[in-house]
C-alpha cells in the first residue's frame, strides 16, 4: 500500500513533468493564419500566409521577417501545405537555429514582376512590405528583411535582392528559375500569362528586361552587398544547376565572401525544397544584426 506521503511525491512530480514538458521549447509552436488586405495596385485582395512564432523577439520588440515565394503557378499556401514550413520553422526556432522570426508567404499570379496579368512587383514592394511592417511586430530595418523563394519565386527573389538591394540583407534562390538568355522550352514560361502579350506569344524582351543582368550594373553601383545562397538538385529537368552556377558565379566575382551555391541530391521538386529550407532560413537569418 502506497502511503500518503508517497502518493503526495508521485503526484507532485508527475505535476513538476507536465510542466516541464509544457515548458519545454520543443512544445512551443508557431501561428499560421491566412489572411489579405485591399491592395490598389491589384485592384483585388492581395493574399498571404503568415507564420507567427510563439516566442518573444530576441532583439528588441520587433521579429525579423522572411518573404518566402513560390513557384510558377503556385499560390501562398504552397510552403505550408507541400514545404512543410510551419514544422520546420518551429522546430528551428526551438532549436535556436534562427531566432523568433516573422515567415510572409505571399500570393501572387505573376513571377513577381509587372507581367502582363498583374503589377506583382508594385503590389510587393510598395504595399506589401509597408503593410506587414505597419501590421506586425516587423523589423523595418534592411538588416531584418530577408527575401527567398523557388523555381519562378527564386527568379523574383533574385531580382528584388538585386533591383533593390538597399531593401533586402539576404536573399536566398532555390532552384531559381534565373535562365539566361532565355527559358528552356519546357520552362512553364512560355505558358504564363505573365510573360504572354496581346497575341498570346511569350515575350522574350519582357524576360530579359526582368532577369537579373539587366539589374547587375545598377547593383554593382550602389555598393550594396546582399549575402545569397543558391541551391539547385543535380538532376533538374530544367538544367537549373547551370543556371544556378552562372548565378553563383557573376555573384562570387562581386562578392566572394557574401554568396553560397548547394548542388543537392534530386530533381525539380518539393523533396529538393523542403530538404533545403532550413538551411536556406539559417543563411538568412545568421545574416540578422
Amino acid at each position: 500500500m502506497i502511503s500518503p506521503l508517497k502518493r503526495f511525491s508521485l503526484c507532485l512530480l508527475h505535476i513538476l513533468g507536465i510542466s516541464l514538458l509544457l515548458s519545454s521549447p520543443v512544445s512551443r509552436a508557431g501561428t499560421v493564419i491566412h489572411t489579405t488586405f485591399d491592395s490598389q495596385a491589384l485592384q483585388a485582395p492581395y493574399p498571404m500566409t503568415v507564420y507567427l512564432p510563439d516566442q518573444n523577439p530576441t532583439h528588441g520588440s520587433a521579429y525579423p521577417v522572411v518573404y518566402l515565394l513560390h513557384g510558377s503557378f503556385g499560390s501562398e499556401n504552397d510552403w505550408l501545405a507541400q514545404g512543410n514550413l510551419k514544422s520546420t520553422a518551429d522546430r528551428l526556432i526551438a532549436s535556436g537555429a534562427i531566432p523568433p522570426t516573422l515567415i510572409v508567404m505571399p500570393g501572387a499570379q505573376s513571377w513577381w514582376l509587372n507581367g502582363y496579368n498583374e503589377p506583382a512587383e508594385d503590389a510587393f514592394i510598395t504595399e506589401l512590405l509597408p503593410h506587414i511592417e505597419a501590421s506586425y511586430p516587423a523589423d523595418r530595418a534592411r538588416s531584418g528583411r530577408f527575401v527567398a523563394g523557388l523555381s519562378a519565386g527564386g527568379y523574383g527573389a533574385t531580382r528584388f535582392a538585386l533591383k533593390y538591394p538597399e531593401l533586402f540583407g539576404a536573399a536566398a534562390a532555390l532552384s531559381p528559375a534565373t535562365y539566361v538568355p532565355q527559358p528552356p522550352k519546357a520552362s512553364s514560361a512560355y505558358r504564363h500569362p505573365a510573360f504572354l502579350n496581346t497575341e498570346g506569344d511569350f515575350d522574350a524582351v519582357l524576360w530579359q528586361n526582368n532577369n537579373y543582368p539587366a539589374y547587375w550594373d545598377d547593383y554593382v553601383s550602389k555598393n550594396i552587398t546582399v549575402p545569397f545562397y543558391i541551391n539547385s538538385g543535380d538532376h533538374d529537368e530544367f538544367d537549373i544547376a547551370h543556371h544556378a552556377t552562372a548565378l553563383f558565379s557573376t555573384l562570387r566575382e562581386q562578392q566572394p565572401d557574401a554568396v553560397e551555391l548547394r548542388i543537392v541530391d534530386g530533381a525539380h521538386d518539393w523533396q529538393v525544397w523542403e530538404k533545403t529550407l532550413p538551411d536556406a532560413l539559417i543563411f538568412l537569418l545568421t545574416q540578422h544584426e
